[in-house]
């Protein structure tokens, strides 16, 4: 019996290394994205595509298609690091970045027509510091509707401030020695405490989480000990589960038809008319 017993811990020992070196990130990308629409109740027909450079799902809506950054990919380590990429790309087309950019864009453009070029206004509304916090607070809608798509599939949403953390940094927070992505991070980990605590307490082993911890332990402590910092955080968490709750139910109803983008037609079909 112990020969036996010997010789199968032998065969893991040889096959485990084997297995491991088979995961690859971007064959993981359709399994993972198959679970999270499925266990989503979202349109069978989504697939999902892996693209070199940054991905393009401006028209996610008519292709069903989601395209997934290849680079992001490289920063995660599993299938709950997986999901967190593939849950952001589905989760910023659920809450329509695409249309919303479009209209701000084209809001800025119809403006600045009518001012000078180096006009105060225009010129506030073109910064390049505008423009990064559009994104940023773009991307943080993204992060948690794909948390909740995440949570929903069965995958652990810390992932999420794992493989964030795991990317690259700005000068800034290098420089201050904080984590990397510490604003979406900290939009994802407030989200959680409040609306899935209970995944906050069952934790993510890995170092980098850890990290984290140790960075926003001491903010989150100094906030519960503060009764109208948390009175004020508990009504903005739920706020935003509310609002995250009705674009994925407006999502699903609609099959995924834009209001932004239906807005932006409706902005160029009355800035056009007045032209003629």
């Amino acid at each position: 019996m112990k020969k036996v017993l010997l010789a199968l811990f032998a065969a893991a020992v040889i096959v485990l290394p084997s297995n491991a070196a088979t995961w690859v990130a971007a064959d993981r990308v359709s399994v993972v994205g198959e679970q999270i629409v499925k266990k989503n109740s979202l349109p069978a027909t989504i697939q999902f595509k892996v693209v070199n450079g940054a991905p393009d799902n401006s028209m996610a809506h008519t292709t069903n298609t989601i395209q997934v950054s290849a680079t992001d990919l490289t920063y995660t380590g599993n299938d709950n690091e997986v999901a967190y990429v593939v849950a952001y790309e589905l989760g910023g087309v659920i809450v329509d970045n695409i249309g919303k950019k479009r209209v701000r864009n084209y809001v800025k453009s119809a403006i600045a027509s009518n001012l000078s070029t180096d006009n105060v206004i225009s010129t506030a509304m073109n910064s390049d510091l505008v423009a990064r916090r559009e994104n940023t607070r773009d991307a943080k809608e993204a992060d948690i509707m794909g948390i909740d798509l995440m949570i929903n599939a069965g995958y652990n949403p810390l992932a999420g401030i794992v493989t964030l953390t795991k990317m690259p940094g700005n000068n800034w927070e290098i420089t201050m020695g904080i984590p990397a992505n510490h604003e979406r991070a900290n939009y994802i980990y407030d989200y959680l405490t409040y609306n899935y605590p209970s995944k906050i307490s069952a934790g993510y082993g890995c170092q980098e989480y850890r990290n984290y911890l140790a960075y926003i332990e001491p903010t989150v402590n100094a906030r519960n000990e503060n009764k109208k910092k948390l009175a004020k955080f508990n009504k903005e968490q739920a706020k935003i589960k509310a609002k995250r709750t009705k674009q994925l139910a407006k999502y699903k109803s609609t099959n995924g038809l834009s209001s932004w983008n239906v807005s932006y037609e409706l902005l160029k079909s009355l800035t056009e008319s007045e032209k003629k």
